[in-house]
């Protein structure tokens, strides 16, 4: 059976009944207080696919050496570090995130881990729903589980399109909301039985037991695609990855 990447951000997109909409102060603090326990909660909940299925998005990105290139809610710098490494030390990578704990987490995996080409890395606090760019200013950009972590998904798309060059491609891995039965299922039978067993020994079974109804609340595919047609992108093209429980969409400017 498939297993399940359980990154926060996605939590924090619910407006379902039982999970009332935080305000970005509350948002700020949950992902502080998560962040020491972040990349173990990932690793022990996707028994590591997660680190496959975050080379596939920054592969789809298109980023290459020598480019300018943005992870945006970059968390703890999983993405960041996979850019850095494709673009080698003559490019840029900027990991912005909203969290001050996880953007100090990434900066000390960056000191801890002393590749040369990690030099290329700007760590930058940031909204993504207002980034601190300016136009048409990247290669490439990449979003890992931070889509449904915003309030308005429309404003995210529209900024990630304003600081893209022409031409150019963002790469969105996040969680697949199934239109299929049985995937759902499968997802619903993970949460209940694997996930929240698993964060409650992190102390952590609030901030993950309301997951079956943020992704349903989540959008589809299609309803991803035509999203970001209607912002202004050329193609869009969302795949379905770990027997449909992940998806990745990949948007051209």
């Amino acid at each position: 059976m498939a297993s399940l990447q359980l990154g926060l951000p996605f939590l924090l997109a619910s407006r379902s009944r039982y999970w009332p909409v935080l305000c970005a102060n509350e948002r700020q603090v949950l992902f502080n207080r998560i962040a020491p326990v972040y990349d173990n909660l990932n690793d022990l909940l996707s028994l590591g696919q997660h680190r496959i299925w975050k080379r596939m998005a920054v592969s789809w990105s298109g980023a290459k050496s020598g480019d300018n290139v943005l992870d945006i809610c970059c968390g703890s710098g999983d993405l960041t570090f996979l850019l850095s490494e494709k673009i080698g030390p003559h490019g840029k990578v900027m990991g912005l995130d909203f969290s001050k704990e996880q953007l100090s987490m990434a900066s000390s995996q960056q000191m801890l881990f002393r590749k040369a080409c990690y030099k290329n890395i700007e760590w930058v606090e940031g909204n993504a729903l207002d980034l601190p760019f300016p136009n048409c200013f990247f290669d490439a950009i990449t979003m890992g589980y931070g889509l449904r972590n915003v309030v308005d998904k429309c404003k995210a798309l529209q900024e990630i399109f304003r600081v893209l060059k022409p031409g150019t491609t963002v790469s969105i891995l996040d969680f697949n909301r199934s239109t299929r039965p049985f995937t759902a299922m499968i997802q619903e039978w993970m949460i209940d039985n694997v996930v929240v067993p698993v964060a409650s020994g992190y102390g952590l079974a609030k901030e993950y037991e309301y997951l079956k109804s943020s992704i349903k609340e989540f959008l589809t595919g299609k309803e991803l695609e035509e999203l970001a047609l209607e912002v202004g992108f050329s193609r869009a093209k969302h795949y379905e990855i770990s027997g449909g429980l992940m998806g990745n969409l990949v948007a051209t400017r």
